[in-house]
Parts: C-alpha cells; structure tokens; sequence
C-alpha cells in the first residue's frame, strides 16, 4: 500500500470481524482502524472511533453470524457512527450475511427478513456492501446501494488444485439438485466426473437422500456447499455415496455456521475431511471435528477485492480463471 493508501483507507473490525480484518490488513499492508465497542450497563452498544475518518474511504468488517441480532445492530451502529464522522464512503464487509435463508415468502403470513436486514444496512448510511457466497445470489437486489459478491471457489480451487494428484479420481457430488451448478463449476476445473444426488427433505431439520446419479464407486468424493448449518443434508449424502463405494469424502463449505447437532453428526458421518473458510470467527466451537478440519482464510480475497474498490477497479475480475458465484 503507498502512502496515500494508508492514510487514506481504513479498515474497521466488529466484534465478529477482528480475526478476518487483521489478516485483511496484513496483506494490505495497512494497522487495523482503530475503533471499539463498549457495552452500556443495561445492555445498550456504543461503538468509539478512535481516529480520523473525515473525507476516509472505510470499510467495517463483520459477520452477522452468532450472536446474529448483536453483530448485526454492531455493524449497523459503527456506520452510522463513521457516517456521522464525515467519512467520505462507508463499505459493510459482510463475509457472512445473516438473514439470507429468509430470502422469500414460502408460505403466508412470514416476513422477508433478507430484504428488511438490506434495508436497515443501506438507512444506517452504507454507501455498499461486499460479501461472499450469499445463500441466494437474489439477495443482492434487495439492496439500493451497489453490492460486490464474492466467491470462495478461488481458494477452494487453489487448495483442492494442489492436492488434485493425491485424489486421483475425483467425483464432485451435488448434495442436492439446486447445487448443481456450482458442482459442476468445480468439475470442470478441477477436471473431474459429476454426480448429483436426489435429496428429499423429511422435516425442517431431516433429510433423507434417496437417489445417486453417477457412479462413485472407489473414487475420491467432493461436496461443495456455500454452508453447513445442521449438517442433516451433507451427512446424509455422506452416508449415501459411502454405501455406493466412495473411498474417501471431503466437504467444503464458505460458511461453518455448524448449530445444534451438527458437530456431531459430523464428527460420526463417514467423511475424511471437513474444509471450511474462516467468513465466520471459529474460537474454540470446532474443537470435536478438529481432526477432520481444515480451515482457510478468504482475507487475501477480500483484501484484494478491498483494495480494487478503494482504487475504483473491477472487482469482477478476481473470478475470471476462477468460477463464479451461486446463480
């Protein structure tokens, strides 16, 4: 970064950020804005900004993931705090967008709370918003302010290309038929077979996968998802393409929200390895399945792309070799 870089770009971590923002930097070459958030006694948020932002181009990193309502009022009160500060362009980096499952209305009476979160980003004063692998890619409408979406198959691609030898033949697996485009991405450039596999779901949190389509018979298995949640639908393709003769099965997934049973189901489900990025904080939550995981960092992704905002770059052009993301 140049001079004018440092003085003139700031990055902001929340308190679900600071991992990811300080890997951010790093590869920028920049010191994390410095800013906190306080608690009041009753429970209310102050965020401080304890630096000059006036005419700043910044960008406040925070996932909305657990607690999803506290980081979300944290992100929305430290840009209305930089607003207030006169900042010249405020940037919500939202690797992980909470709220995106509820997306539309599946039956009556329910609200669309995607829609409402967008809303409440864009009146707190954000000028856009970057995020990654949203579990629907509509969700990028629903924002009146221009939205940068980014993909994690860059660094899936790059980890899985270096141990493309080791898996020999490599089937990508959908889990699901809604997956298949992006399964299919990945075969195309990890130069592998597809599968796809016919998920009927039982209940809200049951899946039951009935039907293969393909053959996995002593080959190496890989599912991508953009997030493993209660793992149901993953362990059960797990399960499925085992009992078809799968020799070994990695999943990989942008987002480990990883709630209720998931853990364990995971840590029982006949799969080698779990790869996971790092768009949510993991803390100590991953310990029952750290043998099986590995975890990359999307920083030098979403710093790149930070940088290319700043300078007013096409950020679309990070995925040129490299995929794209859910359509």
């Amino acid at each position: 970064m140049s001079a004018s870089d440092q003085e003139h770009l700031k990055i902001f971590a929340g308190g679900t950020g600071g991992a990811l923002a300080g890997l951010m930097c790093e590869h920028l070459n920049l010191a994390v804005a410095r800013g906190r958030t306080e608690l009041f006694p009753d429970g209310e948020v102050i965020v401080k900004v304890d630096e000059d932002v006036r005419g700043r181009d910044c960008f406040v990193v925070q996932s909305t993931c657990d607690p999803v309502n506290a980081s979300l009022m944290e992100l929305l009160i430290y840009i209305d705090c930089l607003r207030r500060a006169s900042a010249r362009r405020i940037t919500a980096v939202i690797p992980y967008f909470g709220y995106a499952r509820q997306d539309r209305k599946d039956e009556g009476r329910v609200p669309i709370t995607a829609k409402l979160v967008a809303n409440l980003i864009t009146a707190a004063g954000a000028d856009r918003v970057l995020c990654m692998d949203l579990h629907a890619a509509q969700i990028q409408g629903f924002f009146d302010i221009p939205v940068d979406h980014l993909s994690a198959a860059p660094v899936f691609i790059e980890h899985f290309g270096r141990m493309r030898d080791d898996l020999k033949d490599l089937v990508l697996v959908s889990p699901d038929v809604g997956n298949v485009k992006v399964a299919n991405m990945y075969a195309d450039l990890l130069h592998a077979e597809l599968a796809i596999i016919d998920k009927r779901r039982q209940s809200g949190t049951t899946v039951a996968s009935k039907n293969l389509i393909g053959d996995v018979e002593g080959r190496a298995v890989l599912m991508v998802d953009d997030m493993i949640s209660t793992a149901g639908t993953i362990c059960e393709a797990a399960k499925l393409v085992r009992e078809r003769g799968a020799r070994d099965i990695i999943v990989a997934a942008t987002h480990a929200v990883l709630i209720g049973p998931a853990l364990e189901r995971l840590e029982q489900a006949p799969i080698k390895q779990v790869v996971v990025t790092d768009t949510i904080p993991d803390g100590r939550r991953l310990d029952p399945i750290r043998d099986k995981l590995k975890l990359l960092t999307v920083a030098k992704l979403l710093g790149e792309a930070v940088h290319r905002i700043h300078h007013d770059l096409s950020v679309s052009a990070l995925f040129r070799k490299a995929g794209e993301t859910k359509r």
